[in-house]
């Protein structure tokens, strides 16, 4: 199954990239009409297996405990027909944890048929989450694969009869956006630099009818000067800019922005080569917050939408920033440079500070920051901070309760004394390397004075390994949580 990247600029002038996701979404369901043909899929949960086993004729009981079937989350038994097709699929629905996409795995280990689910037995699986699972289970990241190459992931053939009450189309175009994030990240670095990145905002922006800019050269370097300092070490070949997308003219002014670093050496201060190898993955931000805006703009919410996408390259050359420097930033505020491997918190603080000017309702900043939240939550579950303490509360929970997950760390102010400078207003970097979360996210805070409400989000943007609904790679992390965040205010 193709997933459809784009990412030349030819490609990307030529081709709606989510158009044909969303098309290749629709044929992992079947139609409505074929669920009483279709094969049930019967989700157990640990608590109800006797009582789901009981309801099976005594063949089929006895051969799914001879064959240790037991509701445990990862548990599969098929149970054939007479023509040796499946009859019945038993599936393990876990202990009653907290709401997951993970049943939607099963549209990868499933064989080709029509299939729909059966929640009796485990009536505390959520049926949209399961069927938005299904969607991103199926998604592969295969561009580079040869067509017919066995290593080449083909997608599933199993489709599934939607439960009825869940809206579909809110799930496809949340499966989509998500599909396209991942796209994103997965990209190499040769393919996806600052001016791809940009060009895949544009074609956002087309489809949707919302107004796209581009800024560059001089007027970045006037108006967004730390933008262009961390990006002109590529300028030459990988010019530095900003992306910014307009859309809506009624209700609450919501920002989104985005961490685009296409790819991260460290700078001067360069990484070794072990922590360079995932670094095509230092635009998650701007992957993430370009997903959640085709969200929102998918979904009609009646708000004011801005997004920015500040996109560079943090190279090593003669026109590389340096260790020690003092930059001038957008707001004034002059930042002595501790560690030019701390890029990706300069160029968001000119972004911050541009949507911070006209006084958003809601400011929300992704980014791919630190390696601090990683150490301190797992790559699993990002860092969250906010200025509004019943916002990121309901935050969480929305994130907890549509199996995208935050956890929410303190703007602990004492810490900020660790970020001043000697010859500026402030440093990149603290000396003693100690909170490295909450320091970064302080240094941000620095920019945002007009928001009513800001929330920065850690994230890490990838999955070290394939879990269920969330296959190995990039990966687009508390979007859906924004999104439903947005969506319950503007209906409230």
């Amino acid at each position: 199954m193709k997933s459809f990247t784009v990412c030349s600029l030819r490609d990307l002038a030529a081709k709606k990239a989510e158009g044909m996701v969303t098309d290749i979404l629709k044929t992992l369901l079947a139609e409505p009409s074929r669920a009483e043909a279709a094969t049930r899929i019967l989700l157990v949960a640990e608590d109800r297996l006797e009582e789901a086993l009981s309801s099976l004729p005594a063949a089929r009981r006895s051969w799914a405990r001879r064959n240790g079937f037991a509701g445990r989350t990862k548990d599969l038994l098929t149970l054939p027909d007479d023509a040796g097709g499946p009859a019945l699929v038993l599936a393990g629905a876990g202990a009653g944890a907290r709401p997951s996409i993970a049943p939607g795995a099963l549209a990868r280990r499933l064989p080709a048929g029509d299939y729909r689910f059966d929640f009796r037995f485990a009536p505390a699986v959520d049926a949209g989450l399961a069927t938005l699972g299904w969607l991103l289970s199926a998604y592969a990241f295969d561009r580079y694969r040869r067509v017919g190459d066995e290593a080449g992931g083909k997608g599933p053939a199993a489709r599934l009869v939607p439960p009825e009450g869940v809206a579909m189309d809110s799930l496809l175009q949340q499966a989509a956006a998500i599909w396209l994030g991942r796209d994103l990240v997965n990209t190499p670095a040769n393919d996806l630099g600052p001016a791809e990145l940009a060009l895949q905002v544009k074609a956002v922006a087309e489809e949707f009818g919302a107004e796209f800019r581009e800024i560059a050269d001089d007027e970045l370097k006037r108006h967004w000067p730390l933008v262009h300092a961390v990006g002109r070490g590529a300028e030459k070949a990988r010019a530095p800019r900003l992306a910014e997308l307009r859309w809506g003219e009624k209700g609450p002014r919501v920002s989104l922005v985005g961490k685009g670093v296409c790819f991260d050496t460290g700078g001067l201060d360069i990484k070794p080569s072990s922590a360079m190898l995932l670094m095509k993955k230092d635009m998650g931000g701007a992957a993430t917050a370009l997903a959640c805006a085709r969200m929102i703009m998918a979904a009609g919410l009646p708000v004011r939408l801005r997004l920015l996408i500040p996109a560079v390259e943090n190279a090593v050359s003669g026109e590389a920033f340096r260790p020690g420097d003092v930059l001038p930033s957008r707001k004034g505020l002059t930042v002595e440079i501790g560690n030019t491997d701390a890029e990706g918190r300069l160029i968001l603080a000119d972004a911050l500070c541009a949507a911070d000017e006209e006084a958003p309702d809601l400011l929300v900043d992704f980014a791919t920051l630190t390696g601090a939240a990683r150490v301190a939550l797992g790559p699993a579950l990002p860092a969250m901070f906010a200025t509004d303490d019943a916002l990121a509360a309901r935050l969480q929970d929305l994130g907890m309760q549509r199996d995208d997950p935050m956890w929410r760390l303190p703007l602990w102010e004492p810490y900020r004394e660790a970020l001043k400078s000697d010859v500026a207003d402030l440093n990149n970097v603290t000396s003693n390397g100690f909170a490295g979360s909450i320091t970064a996210a302080l240094f941000l805070s620095r920019f945002v004075e007009h928001a009513r409400a800001w929330v920065h989000l850690d994230i890490y943007g990838w999955n070290p390994q394939a879990e269920p609904g969330r296959p190995k790679g990039g990966e687009i992390q508390c979007a859906r949580a924004v999104f439903h965040l947005i969506a319950e205010h503007v209906a409230s």
